[in-house]
């Protein structure tokens, strides 16, 4: 049996050959991707850089829409949105990371695995159905809402806290789905480590697990943010216009529930909420890289 071994200028040649075979398995991917974003991000863009003249029927390119967009009511909407995203979020990033370090932690694996896949169920449950159950549950004629007396004691569903309280329900879930791989990748032996230097075990989580956690819950806080960014039927269903979001002001503008051809307007509102979401993701990503290399 003969072997052969490649010498430094045969594998220097054979380098770009790998690399195209590489491009040519990936290709597929980037269509895909090319198609399902980039192609509506492109019409989105176009659309909000267009105004039509109602009485010629002709289009121009202007800013205009961008500006009515981040103006009254528009704005008022989209920092309601990202105030409600950023809330439930970090809540949801706290009791996720609890929830799912006490089920990492437990001696039953049962326990972890119901866990787990109720965590699957429920942090796909959302909606309209979602909004019904809470309605029914914690409404001002829910079932809880009359038994513990919560109207009298200034409770309200539909508000920001009953809406935050709301989005909980699927992104804990979401949250313990996200978190639970990272905190298995804690080394028992950097624990080991710290109590044999003297370290407490509040001293272990802040010095040693938070830090290597640090981007994978923030990437987790990405997540979740997302999710409730771009929420809105549980939204629209619950609270309707009382409080101000984003999706649904896209809603009504799309509609013209309010305003008549403000269509581009929506669109405009849409790359708004694009362009926040890059913003928290560009965050994200070079902390992800850094978590990538400890829990590897």
């Amino acid at each position: 049996m003969t072997t052969t071994t490649l010498t430094p200028a045969t594998e220097a040649a054979a380098t770009p050959a790998r690399r195209s075979v590489s491009w040519l398995a990936v290709a597929p991917l980037l269509v895909f991707v090319a198609l399902s974003f980039g192609v509506p991000v492109l019409a989105m863009l176009n659309g909000s850089l267009t105004v039509k003249n109602p009485a010629t029927g002709s289009t121009a390119y202007t800013a205009a829409n961008f500006t009515a967009s981040l103006k009254g009511a528009y704005l008022t909407a989209l920092w309601g949105s990202i105030k409600l995203s950023a809330v439930s979020a970090v809540i949801a990033t706290v009791l996720g990371l609890l929830l799912a370090q006490a089920v990492v932690t437990s001696r039953f694996s049962a326990l972890r695995e119901g866990v787990l896949t109720a965590s699957g169920v429920l942090a796909n449950f959302g909606g309209v159905p979602l909004a019904f159950a809470f309605v029914a549950t914690l409404g001002n004629s829910g079932v809880l809402t009359r038994h513990l007396g919560l109207a009298g004691a200034g409770w309200s569903l539909y508000s920001f806290w009953g809406l935050t309280i709301t989005y909980l329900y699927f992104l804990i879930p979401l949250m313990v789905l996200t978190i639970t791989p990272a905190l298995d990748g804690l080394r028992s032996q950097w624990r080991e480590a710290a109590q044999n230097n003297g370290a407490t075990g509040t001293q272990y989580w802040r010095h040693v697990a938070l830090p290597v956690l640090a981007p994978s819950l923030l990437g987790g806080f990405v997540l979740l943010f997302g999710s409730a960014f771009a929420a809105y039927a549980t939204a629209a269903a619950i609270v309707g216009s009382s409080v101000p979001l984003v999706t649904l002001q896209i809603a009504n503008a799309i509609s013209g529930n309010v305003l008549v051809d403000q269509q581009n307007v929506a669109l405009a509102l849409s790359i708004d909420m694009i362009v926040v979401a890059g913003l928290v993701m560009a965050v994200y990503l070079p902390l992800q890289r850094r978590s990538s290399r400890w829990l590897a």
